[in-house]
């Protein structure tokens, strides 16, 4: 299996929308796509859709954690949201919840981060 990345900017929040698996085959596309939509300067906030996410391992989460690093330094915030439940438990025993927030669906999200 592979993986979709849907990326859009709203205001100055990067919504990324996974579908498929996030695995150490996929996860250098992510990275890439990712740093290249952070690169312009107009990015502030991250928001995670992960609802159609079928599987991810450690190197999806070394991602998520990279990206999440990248948007600390730029003063912003990651949400995570629509997480199935196994993919929930792997962000649950990694910890990663304890530094990124979890909302249900991506208008919350954004309306958390003031995007409504």
């Amino acid at each position: 299996m592979s993986l979709n990345i849907d990326m859009e900017v709203k205001h100055d929040v990067l919504c990324i929308r996974l579908d498929g698996e996030l695995d150490h085959h996929t996860a250098d596309q992510l990275r890439e796509q990712a740093a290249k939509a952070l690169e312009d300067g107009s990015v502030r906030h991250i928001v995670l859709n992960l609802e159609h996410l079928t599987f991810m391992d450690s190197s999806g989460l070394g991602v998520v954690l990279g990206r999440y690093k990248q948007i600390k330094q730029l003063h912003g915030e990651m949400v995570v949201c629509a997480i199935s439940p196994p993919i929930k438990r792997l962000f649950d025993m990694s910890g990663l919840f304890k530094i990124i927030r979890l909302e249900l669906t991506e208008e919350y999200a954004l309306e958390r981060l003031g995007v409504a």
